[in-house]
């Protein structure tokens, strides 16, 4: 038996699960989120970096929720990042939401417009 999230649309989150390695390219037009490590390019409607997540790599997506950490370049229409969470590299946005942050060590890039997703979808 199936879980989607959507039954409708048959639409279920992809979940790289704490503890797990994954090395490549995730793309979805849905959920993105990530507890273990993933060596590589994610591109998403909406991305989640879990507290312990990490991504080495180019995340793309509408919606970005960083509880953990991203060690490359990330182009969100919308960025929430959270307390815990750690970047490096370039973070291009629409709309940014900090949360009582300290620990970015990233450049952050101001764009006007949004439609983030579409734009590095064929990158």
């Amino acid at each position: 038996m199936f879980a989607f999230t959507n039954s409708a649309e048959k639409i279920s989150p992809t979940i790289v699960g704490a503890g797990a390695k994954l090395t490549g390219e995730i793309r979805t037009d849905g959920i993105v989120q990530v507890h273990g490590t993933v060596h590589g390019q994610i591109f998403g409607d909406t991305v989640i970096i879990a507290r312990g997540g990490m991504v080495v790599g180019r995340v793309t997506a509408k919606s970005l929720f960083l509880h953990g950490t991203i060690e490359g370049p990330a182009t969100v229409d919308i960025a929430n990042i959270f307390s815990d969470a750690k970047m490096t590299g370039n973070l291009s946005y629409v709309k940014l939401n900090i949360t009582d942050n300290d620990r970015l060590e990233c450049k952050l890039i101001a764009r006007k417009g949004n439609d983030a997703h579409a734009a590095n979808a064929k990158k």
